[in-house]
């Protein structure tokens, strides 16, 4: 099963087993600026629901990590890490940006806006994924292969939805230890700590 809230949606994905070694995909977006926290387990309940299994019968889970909304990444980070711990299975985090690029030639680059002129942008090559970056806009050049929102008039188009390709690189990793989901963060929190003092705490 895989999630995703790090933007203004509600989105998931039931991967199940298929005869002849194909896989059937359940899955869900629900576009919403907020309430995600709120909706994400009971959406989560109605694809299993639909799938014909229970919580037990889930094998992995994966998670969209940002980059994107703060908010949004930890909902759905911390609901993985809780479901994993209960559920004894793993919970394996899959960056917005290598969920662009699954299913794409290469070599490729991701480029994503991350506003104020900025961009997000990540390289992709047969021998695996080079870092991602937080760069100006115009440093930062198309290759002949490029997607995300960011990569101009002629980028790709995303091969599955995001939430899809989670599930489906989730699955691939499932079968090696991963350390536990984080929000992927290439730039710090808008949110200015408080201008009050702390209180004082008395003995």
């Amino acid at each position: 099963m895989a999630f995703d809230t790090s933007g203004p949606f509600c989105a998931a994905a039931l991967l199940l087993p298929a005869p002849l070694n194909a896989c059937r995909m359940i899955q869900r977006l629900e576009p919403m600026e907020k309430g995600q926290a709120e909706r994400l387990v009971p959406l989560l309940e109605e694809l299993l629901a639909e799938g014909g299994i229970g919580w037990p019968d889930l094998r992995a889970l994966a998670v969209g990590t940002g980059p994107g909304n703060f908010t949004g990444v930890r909902i759905s980070v911390a609901t993985a890490r809780g479901l994993a711990l209960g559920l004894g299975i793993p919970a394996i985090g899959v960056t917005r940006l290598e969920a662009l690029a699954y299913g794409q030639p290469r070599p490729l680059r991701v480029i994503e806006d991350a506003r104020r002129g900025d961009v997000y942008f990540q390289d992709f090559t047969e021998a695996g994924p080079g870092t991602a970056r937080l760069a100006a806009a115009d440093s930062v050049e198309a290759m002949p292969n490029a997607t995300g929102s960011a990569a101009g008039p002629a980028a790709l188009p995303p091969a599955m939805p995001l939430v899809e390709a989670i599930a489906r690189i989730g699955a691939t990793r499932a079968q090696t230890p991963q350390p536990r989901p984080a929000p992927f963060y290439l730039r710090g929190a808008d949110a200015a700590p408080p201008s009050d003092p702390p209180p004082v705490i008395l003995p």
